[in-house]
């Protein structure tokens, strides 16, 4: 049961790792006020980035003309992604009879 909780984990990590440079070009996009975001795959990628990043726009208003909410989301998203190899080694110690 470990084995696959590992796996599980392994792919959880490296979907975050997607989404994370997902997250990444649209806050980056946004950089460029003539981007059609009508296109398919520009609003695919809008679609599929904006629920997260929403969250952090309605705590966060704009200041100045910047939005400082990305730069929020990114560091969450990091820091919970940072817990994945930690949970792993966690499970693996614990499958060996190294744990408690």
């Amino acid at each position: 049961m470990t084995g696959i909780t590992i796996s599980i984990l392994q792919v959880i990590g490296t979907t975050l790792s997607l989404y994370y440079a997902l997250l990444i070009i649209r806050i980056l996009l946004t950089w460029f006020p003539g981007i059609d975001w009508s296109n398919g795959i520009l609003s695919a990628l809008a679609s599929i980035t904006d629920p997260y990043l929403n969250i952090f726009r309605g705590i966060i208003p704009p200041l100045g003309g910047f939005d400082i909410s990305s730069l929020l989301a990114l560091i969450l998203f990091q820091v919970i992604q940072g817990f994945i190899p930690q949970l792993i080694t966690f499970l693996l110690n614990q499958g060996s009879g190294f744990g408690y």
